[in-house]
């Protein structure tokens, strides 16, 4: 029996982007690489019958990036988005079934970010950014390219495409302001808009609004402002007219729990329909009726139907869903799941369940053996209910403990570990045990899954709580005799990069640590991160806030880094915007100085998540490589 390889974990592929045709027949999906070779990540669509009586089949030939399959109302044409003609310029491709025929739509210069086929069968809405002028490119040549703040930045804006004549029209609506999402209305009325005021991450999720746009009359109603960092719009009919909900920030602070926000639209009424839930709500997708949503539950999924007084819930499913697509009547899904040893894969059924599998993209881990994964539930020290889940090494049971225990803390903080597949090109559980180590992955409060106030109470208060959480978790898993407590490791990306930093300035109980893309300094991520106001509300305070010592000081894990004993790999990409790099060198400059032993590693081209294959490769074998260094002997 073969065992668990870096080649395995990164050279696979990954169904993404499910749409499922509206008269529920046909399903499209995009197939794509977990890692890149070269300049571009090359994908594929493909098309599988819902009966199964056909087995999936590529539906285009190319080597090119395609991307975000939507199907015409009629069902007869998918459109997606393909750079074939010029890598990196992706425009709009149709492709109609009944002759197969494959055709270019649009040749916007500067490609095309995002698009929406309307019930006018002659219309896509599409989403570009303004095509370059000759004043533009001649700056370009002669390098008179300085860069005014505020000046020229990009802008994606509405454009209407006449597929008969192939004209692109921009629609001279919504100001300068920056066009992020598009969902017309089932009954074929007007397109609901949601636009930021800039493109800046920073800026643009504080000051979203919503309008309706009318693509016969070209004429625009603004519905005001929606909570902080909105998304996923969906419409639905009610006695007192249209509804428009959408997905966003519970007020009033910037890290806190997710809710579904309803709008009357003719009323402008606007209410909180999950309040006081213990739940996380993730998607909503629109129906004819009333629209469903998944909520992260825990460390599983729970499906329901959104109506105007209550919730009613549909079924309740392992581990996660993602990216659910449904036909108009809302009686088939589509999604993303798996189980705890099978990565995603595209199911179907109704949503009451059960869903079967359509696509089996990773065959290649078909016996392959894993680390038994089972999911842990426990309380705090002030007696909060947690979960987690713990993951043995592979061949071994609990009895044959204790082991080698690596804590692997989730990112965000607002994410979570569902009790899925946990095999991926970062710190990874199973990775981890294919080595003989025992992996804790806990969910400590911060994150997703167990409503508002559960996420909201890290706010300012970073590496307090959340680390007790996770060390609650270390001491039951010795107590139980799974984790030796001589042999203790800490991993981590991005929010658990920072968490792994903490934990190394608090104790010196863990033997290594891994800071991957994490965060030492919350002042100066709120000051160089494309999320500062919302590293600000995690931190505290800001740098701005009048004169030190500032309350991000009292949780950034640079302020305790002369307490530091253990040995630290850091691993960083070198085009991060999220967390810059600068975070990882002020690391490695205080380490250096307090001369603690560490490797510091740094990816060229990559940003915030790591995407060249030779690079993953490297994550996953150096990470093997330092905790057996350290914890091994």
């Amino acid at each position: 029996m073969m065992g668990l390889t870096a080649e395995l974990v990164v050279d696979g592929r990954a169904p993404q982007a499910p749409a499922l045709a509206p008269n529920g027949r046909l399903l499209c999906y995009v197939l794509a690489p977990l890692s890149r070779n070269g300049d571009h990540l090359d994908t594929e669509l493909w098309l599988v019958d819902t009966d199964a009586t056909v087995a999936s089949r590529r539906a285009t030939a190319d080597t090119a990036t395609e991307s975000q399959p939507r199907w015409s109302v009629d069902s007869g044409t998918v459109f997606f988005l393909s750079d074939r003609a010029d890598r990196g310029t992706p425009q709009l491709h149709g492709l109609t079934l009944a002759d197969g025929t494959l055709t270019m739509l649009s040749s916007w210069r500067g490609g095309v970010l995002d698009h929406l086929p309307l019930s006018d069968p002659n219309l896509v809405a599409l989403l570009a950014e303004d095509e370059p002028t000759e004043q533009d490119t001649c700056r370009i040549r002669d390098r008179d390219d300085a860069i005014v703040v505020g000046e020229r930045e990009p802008r994606t804006r509405l454009r209407l495409l006449d597929l008969r004549t192939g004209q692109v029209t921009t629609p001279s609506v919504f100001g300068d302001r920056h066009v992020v999402e598009l969902r017309q209305r089932p009954d074929g009325g007007p397109v609901a808009v949601l636009t930021w005021a800039s493109a800046d991450n920073d800026y643009g999720p504080r000051s979203g609004q919503l309008h309706l746009f009318d693509p016969t009359t070209g004429t625009e109603e603004d519905l005001g402002p929606v909570e902080v960092d909105a998304r996923s719009l969906a419409w639905w009919p009610g006695a007192d007219g249209w509804h428009l909900g959408y997905i966003a920030l519970t007020p009033p602070v910037l890290q806190a729990g997710t809710a579904v926000f309803d709008l009357a639209v003719d009323s402008r009424v606007l209410r909180n329909h999950t309040a006081g839930l213990t739940m996380c709500p993730t998607e909503l997708c629109q129906t004819d009726a009333a629209p469903l949503v998944v909520f992260a539950d825990g460390l599983n999924t729970t499906l329901a139907r959104l109506d105007l007084t209550d919730l009613t819930t549909l079924s309740h499913q392992p581990g996660r869903l993602d990216n659910v697509t449904t036909t108009p009547a809302g009686d088939e899904i589509a999604v993303l799941t798996g189980t705890r040893y099978q990565p995603p894969n595209v199911h179907i059924g109704p949503p009451t369940g059960p869903l079967r599998r359509v696509t089996d993209t990773r065959p290649e881990l078909d016996g392959v053996p894993l680390g038994t994964q089972q999911p842990l539930a426990y309380r705090a020290a002030d007696g909060l209910d947690l979960d987690g889940l713990l993951v043995l090494p592979v061949g071994k049971t609990a009895a044959e403990g204790p082991f080698p225990l690596v804590t692997i803390v989730h990112g965000g903080p607002y994410d979570r570990y569902a009790d899925r597949c946990q095999l991926f090109w970062f710190p990874s559980a199973q990775w981890l045990a294919a080595a003989g180590y025992a992996v804790l992955l806990p969910n400590p409060r911060g994150g997703q899954g167990h409503g508002h106030q559960f996420a909201a109470s890290v706010a300012g208060r970073v590496g307090q709580q959340e680390w007790t959480d996770i060390l609650t978790g270390i001491d039951l898993l010795i107590a139980e005799g799974i984790a030796d407590p001589d042999r203790l490791g800490i991993a981590g990306w991005s929010h658990g990069g920072f968490m792994s930093a903490w934990a190394v300035g608090q104790t010196d109980r863990f033997r290594a640590a891994l800071v991957g893309a994490g965060i030492v300094d919350w002042g100066m991520l709120a000051a160089t991160g494309e999320n500062g106001q919302f590293e600000a509300a995690l931190g505290g305070s800001t740098g701005w806030s009048g004169i030190g010592p500032h309350p991000h000081d009292a949780v950034s894990p640079i302020s305790f880094a002369s307490n530091i004993r253990t040995p630290v790999l850091i691993l960083h990409g070198a085009e991060d915007t999220n967390v810059p790099l600068g975070q990882a060198v002020y690391l490695h400059r205080a380490l250096r100085h307090f001369d603690v032993k560490h490797e510091f590693v740094i990816y060229p081209r990559e940003s915030h998540s790591i995407r060249e294959r030779h690079h993953q490769l490297d994550v996953l074998r150096r990470t093997r490589s330092w905790f057996d260094r350290w914890l091994r002997t």
